[in-house]
């Protein structure tokens, strides 16, 4: 039933709700801590969310300000006291974490390495968005110095000679950029008919996109992220217990900035016997297993290996997949469902897997949940490019090794063609020396800054069949970096082929296994025409 307010009540309550009389409405105007405390107290009590707001947040003087229209109405101070006070309860000494989900921060974390980016966007449970080295050149010394990070635990000649090698890896990069937009030019001349500035940002686009390698892991980046209260106190105590200082420095000034916002939310983090025993957990655990691992696993360089390996799957998975699909349509018990879809023909199983992914007019369009009851485990030796842009996949479970020079490198085949490959081997031996250097000195955990991106880093993505069809169509476009596509393109092969799960393959009807010249082309003739259209 619909409240009814009186109008006092009605000039108190416009302030901060989209609308006073329909059933749905949004909150505006109301700091994040009193949103989520006005959430967690609706799930206790009969009142209607409004009606609770007036009675318990609104303090008596800003409701008389309000319906007196006065302009000095401090909206953004409208409950906070009342929320502090939930939350102190709550959250704080009852430990009842849920509530931290239904506050939400956006925040900007500029000037971050390589390194640190991939610690900040190793949440699930977050929305991040990066800077991306495919579309901004890191030619420019802004300060008279060029964007990348100097670890605090170098020092000395080390810290000397890590400077003079990574300004040497920037040079080489800043010569070569118009030299490659050059080659690019002259091996793809513009058509007459393609506009002037998609034809320029496409080239701009495939120049960054073969120099990257070059930039070595310390290369800066500014970073987005959204986040509930929940997620960052995660996030913080993971930084807190991390080996190296930048990640641990870092997260002192979010934790301030996000306490100006959510500071009910994150009163645990440095609490000595709450926050801090949770960060010497993390850091203890890793610690150990680091010790462990050195103790009982040989120190030798593996076998070369392919860039992507299934390395598990489910091979009854097709007909687990057939058996969920039906679950929904059917009043049968799961088992009873599975024992049914084993005794189905190849063709009646294609048929229930035709029906369930129905006509898919986009990549967007992806079947329902029956696609997670099967699961494939990749194991990737990629380089340091392409995993810093299928490290932001979430919904799945992914680990990576620390980056090293062991795994060898990649080199796409126009740096050769430009003449550029001296230089670009070149930038890749110091850096692997700097690296080692580094690492004998007693830090390999700092020697990861040194490793240029072409070097290749062993990870390990884990996904069910519907993440499965996200991450390959999505990473498989024809404007996606050449790295990452090959990567997806595997992934696909393997499922149809190792797997054997062909008719779950085919459902990825916008895997795209095409040889691309321009990456960019399309999508910047795309972006044109909807500005054109606008």
């Amino acid at each position: 039933m619909a409240d009814e307010f009186t109008p006092d009540e009605r000039a108190a309550l416009a302030p901060y709700f989209t609308t006073l009389d329909g059933p749905v409405f949004a909150l505006v105007n109301l700091p994040e801590v009193v949103k989520g405390a006005l959430f967690a107290r609706y799930s206790r009590s009969p009142k209607s969310l409004r009606r609770l707001f007036l009675d318990e947040f609104l303090t008596p003087e800003q409701r008389e300000k309000a319906a007196g229209h006065r302009d000095d109405v401090e909206l953004g101070d409208a409950g906070t006291k009342r929320a502090e006070q939930l939350y102190e309860r709550v959250f704080f000494e009852y430990g009842d974490d849920s509530v931290a989900q239904l506050g939400g921060v956006h925040l900007a974390c500029e000037g971050a390495s390589n390194i640190l980016t991939k610690v900040l966007e190793w949440g699930r449970l977050m929305a991040y968005l990066e800077q991306s080295t495919r579309y901004i050149p890191y030619d420019d010394r802004p300060g008279g110095r060029y964007r990348y990070h100097v670890p605090d635990e170098l020092d000395g000649p080390l810290r000397e000679r890590y400077v003079r090698s990574l300004d040497r890896a920037f040079d080489t990069y800043r010569e070569w950029l118009p030299r490659m937009r050059a080659l690019y030019e002259t091996k793809y001349p513009r058509d007459p008919a393609e506009s002037e500035s998609v034809y320029r940002m496409t080239i701009r686009a495939k120049a960054l996109d073969t120099l990257r390698g070059m930039l070595p892991a310390a290369t800066v980046s500014n970073v987005g992220i959204y986040g509930t209260g929940q997620a960052y106190e995660q996030l913080l105590l993971r930084m807190r217990a991390h080996p190296l200082a930048e990640v641990r420095w870092y997260a002192d000034p979010m934790l301030a900035e996000l306490r100006k916002v959510i500071p009910a939310f994150l009163k645990r983090v440095d609490l000595p016997e709450r926050g801090g025993a949770w960060s010497r957990y993390l850091a203890a655990t890793r610690t150990a297993t680091d010790d462990v691992a050195a103790r009982l696993l040989d120190a030798a360089a593996p076998e070369p290996r392919e860039e992507v390996t299934l390395t598990d799957f489910d091979p009854d998975g097709e007909v687990k997949v057939v058996a969920a699909a039906l679950y929904a349509a059917s009043t049968l018990p799961d088992d009873e469902l599975l024992d049914r879809a084993r005794k189905m023909t190849h063709a009646e199983r294609r048929a229930v897997l035709d029906a369930y992914v129905g006509e898919r007019l986009n990549r967007r369009h992806r079947p329902g949940r029956a696609f997670e009851r099967t699961s494939y485990r990749f194991d990737i030796l990629g380089d340091y490019g392409a995993f810093r842009d299928l490290q932001r996949h979430r919904l799945l479970t992914l680990e990576w090794q620390r980056l090293t020079p062991r795994h060898g490198s990649v080199m796409p085949e126009t740096v050769a063609e430009a003449g550029a490959a001296g230089d670009w081997r070149r930038v890749l031996t110091e850096s692997a020396e700097l690296h080692d250097a580094i690492a004998v000195a007693g830090l390999p955990e700092v020697a990861s800054y040194a490793v240029a991106m072409a070097y290749r880093v062993r990870f390990y993505m884990e996904m069910n069949a519907r993440e499965a069809m996200h991450v390959i169509e999505l990473r498989t476009t024809p404007q996606g970096h050449p790295a990452y596509r090959r990567i997806a393109q595997a992934m696909h092969r393997l499922i149809a082929e190792r797997a054997g799960h062909r008719a779950i393959a085919a459902a990825m009807t916008f895997a795209d296994h095409s040889a691309v010249e321009l990456e960019r082309l399309e999508a910047e003739r795309a972006a044109e025409r909807r500005r054109a259209g606008a």
